[in-house]
């Protein structure tokens, strides 16, 4: 987040938000280490600002549970590199040279940045080379992070695996007008690891709360 105060136990609460998706008071509690009593009046004050909004579960004749998620506002506080100026010129453009040209523009864009990506990332074994293309994410304004899958016991000859999960969109507000760049996103990993099959898992654009792409490595 960007902020010049250090980390409070408010941010703490966003960050974990924004990593699981959703949470009971209990459960920030017990991650935090702060009483529920604490963390309850966390929430009404974040709630109060827009920053997190809640769903309620009932279970039988008991309380109702409250799970909490970010609001948009509160997806908003994140590092986020979009330009309002690029999809301004972006609604330009499509106005003057039509949308299949500024599809094929940006396409060429992320062809570009794509093999950026490649120069950057090197050579080498698969997880290091996931470590590099992570970290030029988080440089970019993306919270990433990476790990190994577990190996499935059952298929000794299995491949190495790899979760790449990004849980803000740096280009939310751009992939909002034109979906497309979601696509290229997952063409920028394919080249960057070009000896590997990567394939999408989660969405931020389809509703879910991270985006996650999984990296099989192609070594046989």
């Amino acid at each position: 987040m960007t902020s010049l105060h250090p980390p409070s136990t408010k941010d703490d609460i966003l960050q974990y938000l924004l990593k699981q998706g959703e949470a009971t008071a209990q459960t920030l509690a017990e991650h935090l280490d702060v009483s529920a009593q604490a963390i309850r009046r966390h929430l009404k004050d974040l709630s109060a600002e827009g920053l997190i909004e809640h769903r309620t579960v009932r279970e039988g004749m008991g309380r109702p549970n409250y799970f909490y998620c970010l609001s948009r506002k509160g997806r908003d506080r994140f590092p986020a590199q979009y330009d309002e100026f690029a999809l301004s010129l972006l609604d330009t453009l499509t106005e003057t040279v039509g949308k299949d040209q500024v599809r094929d523009i940006l396409h060429k864009q992320w062809r570009r940045k794509a093999e950026e990506y490649q120069a950057q990332v090197g050579t080498g074994a698969v997880a290091e080379r996931v470590d590099r293309l992570v970290k030029l994410r988080q440089a970019e304004g993306y919270m990433a992070e990476w790990h190994e899958v577990e190996p499935d016991e059952a298929d000794p000859a299995q491949r190495p695996r790899y979760i790449i999960t990004e849980y803000n969109c740096a280009i939310s507000h751009i992939a909002e007008s034109f979906p497309s760049v979601c696509g290229h996103e997952l063409e920028m990993f394919q080249v960057a690891l070009p000896d590997c099959v990567v394939q999408r898992t989660h969405w931020i654009a389809q509703g879910e709360h991270r985006c996650g792409y999984l990296v099989q490595s192609g070594e046989g």
